[in-house]
This record gives structure tokens, C-alpha cells and sequence, in this order.
């Protein structure tokens, strides 16, 4: 008997690239502008407004890496007057 070639199938993250790939390159003049007025703007808020308005608060008010660690459990396990009371 004949054995019929097996199909092989692409991993996963190779359709996906290939799908958006594809999609991409066959859109129009319109989208493709589109979409970089898109990146532009996450560029900014992620980038460009991150340094300005979030600066490194860990950095700036403590010297080493156990003190930051000790100040973020601190705050993750802080309770609240209200949590005390009993219903």
C-alpha cells in the first residue's frame, strides 16, 4: 500500500504572523494610514507620557531593592478601618 503524504500544518505563531502579514500588505492606501496614526498614538502614551508623568517612585524614594520589596508588601497587605469592623 501507498502511504499518502502527511499534511503539515505551519506552527501556531507562523499562521498568525502570516494571516496579519497578509492582511496588511493587501490593504488599502487608507487603512495603512490608519494604522499608523494608531502606532504613533500608543507610541505616545506609552512612551513619551510614561516619562513625563509616572516617575519612578521606588527609584527616587528608596536605596535598595529590599526596601522597595518591604514598601510594596507593606501597601499589597495594608488593611483599612473599615475592613476591622465586624457585621
Amino acid at each position: 500500500m501507498k502511504k499518502m503524504p502527511e499534511k503539515t500544518t505551519p506552527n501556531m505563531f507562523a499562521r498568525i504572523f502570516r494571516f496579519y502579514y497578509e492582511g496588511f500588505t493587501s490593504m488599502s492606501w487608507w487603512g495603512k494610514r490608519v494604522w499608523l496614526i494608531i502606532l504613533i498614538k500608543l507610541f505616545i502614551i506609552f512612551l513619551v507620557l510614561r516619562l513625563f508623568f509616572f516617575p519612578d517612585y521606588l527609584k527616587k524614594n528608596f536605596t535598595d531593592d529590599r526596601q522597595r520589596s518591604d514598601y510594596i508588601l507593606e501597601q499589597i497587605t495594608k488593611t483599612t478601618d473599615t475592613d476591622d469592623r465586624k457585621h
